[in-house]
């Protein structure tokens, strides 16, 4: 018999992670150059522009003392010598640096991996009320207080009497099974001649509860435009707030959902919010060692029974080639923005939903139980409820001793 028993929110646990209210600062640069209005970089220096070296007076290692680029952006330092067809002002271009890019060739490793990137710093994250201990680990959260809808036992009809076979099915049955098996005579079973028929009962009892439970984590996307629902918006639900509804009960199941009011777009961490980090490969330099002449240049061959160098053909000469992963632009497309730059960062509630199903078997002949589990049989009682109650008005007193066993255990 099933016997279902649906609790919302059956898994409780507490809130794990870690939170932090500090405003979010973009990347901050690793160094800074300076590039005169009307040039670019590559090319060469315009009329009146330093080709060789710095302008008069200007500094090549280091600032003038109690002098800094960012005391005079505006324009060149007075008293100092530049172009006078230039716009009075300068550019500053932020470069961030990832790491030193390596002095020799790498060696060409085609299993090479990318790192896995780390995840983004908690104290970057917004404050959210009601989200200060989350982090990225999706712990479970304390389900809310449960009522009880049902305070007493609800009033079941009277079980008549078992079903009992008679002489007619249990021939049917009989024959049933002559028929599956080829070297069966079926004359006997068509004759046989039945004395006394003695009934024996297998029952079957079910209990299911079906019980949902919810965790929050930090999550993040790339951004590519994408409306944001952030705070400016309203406050955030609290996560048990947000309504869920579960395709199917008393099944398996999972989902995800973006808590309202949560997103907002942060510059991604692991390039700096360039769009491309070191290739994992060349480590940046764009090159790697050959492969076919181990980084020589040449190839030891035997010509005429003597042994003399011949240019690598795979190299032309060189030692070494470009790197097949970045096509020797020693950066690669960042994994974690997709090579937008920036990541869309809310919080996320999983929730998942888990059928909780114990049995109990009564048969007290040599049948083995698994069996029983896997017939059909006959649908004595069937009942679900937001909270059910042990079943006590079963005939047979083990079903009734099993109910009140295994409700109590959920």
């Amino acid at each position: 018999m099933d016997e279902k028993k649906p609790i919302l929110g059956s898994r409780p646990s507490m809130n794990q992670g870690y939170s932090s209210s500090t405003p979010y600062t973009a990347g901050g640069p690793s160094y800074q150059e300076v590039i005169p209005a009307g040039s670019y970089p590559g090319e060469p220096p315009q009329q009146g522009q330093y080709a060789s070296g710095p302008l008069q007076g200007q500094y090549q290692s280091g600032p003038p003392q109690g002098q800094y680029p960012g005391q005079y952006q505006g324009g060149p330092p007075q008293g100092q010598g530049g172009d006078s067809g230039l716009v009075g002002c300068q550019v500053i271009v932020q470069v961030q640096s990832q790491g030193p890019t390596p002095d020799t060739d790498m060696e060409d490793n085609p299993k090479a991996v990318t790192t896995a990137p780390s995840a983004l710093p908690l104290e970057k994250m917004d404050s959210v009320v009601g989200y200060s201990n989350i982090g990225f680990d999706g712990a479970m959260l304390q389900p809310p207080t449960f009522e009880a809808t049902v305070r007493e036992p609800p009033r079941r009809e009277e079980l008549h009497d078992l079903p009992r076979i008679d002489e007619h099915e249990t021939r049917q049955a009989l024959l049933q099974h002559v028929a599956e098996n080829c070297c069966y005579g079926k004359g006997a079973a068509a004759n046989l001649t039945f004395n006394d028929l003695i009934a024996t009962s297998a029952f079957h009892y079910t209990l299911e509860t079906f019980g949902e439970a919810r965790s929050t984590t930090w999550a993040y996307e790339p951004y590519i435009g994408q409306v944001i629902d952030g705070p400016h918006n309203g406050p955030a639900p609290g996560p048990w707030d947000i309504p869920a509804t579960p395709p199917a009960v008393f099944q398996n199941q999972k989902t995800s959902i973006e808590v309202p009011h949560t997103a907002s777009v942060k510059p991604c961490h692991n390039c700096l919010a360039m769009g491309r980090i070191h290739c994992h490969k060349c480590f940046g330099s764009g090159r790697v060692r050959c492969t076919w002449c181990n980084g020589n240049g040449c190839k030891m061959v035997n010509y005429k029974g003597k042994l003399e160098r011949e240019p690598c053909n795979w190299c032309h000469g060189n030692g070494r080639r470009s790197c097949d992963t970045c096509h020797g632009f020693g950066r690669v497309t960042c994994s974690e923005c997709q090579g937008h730059s920036k990541l869309k960062c809310y919080i996320c509630l999983s929730i998942i939903w888990t059928n909780h199903l114990q049995d109990h078997i009564v048969e007290r002949t040599m049948l083995p139980d698994h069996l029983i589990r896997t017939v059909s049989g006959q649908v004595a009682f069937s009942e679900t409820q937001p909270q059910v109650w042990p079943v006590n008005h079963f005939p047979d007193s083990d079903i009734n001793n099993a109910s009140n066993r295994l409700v109590a255990q959920h």
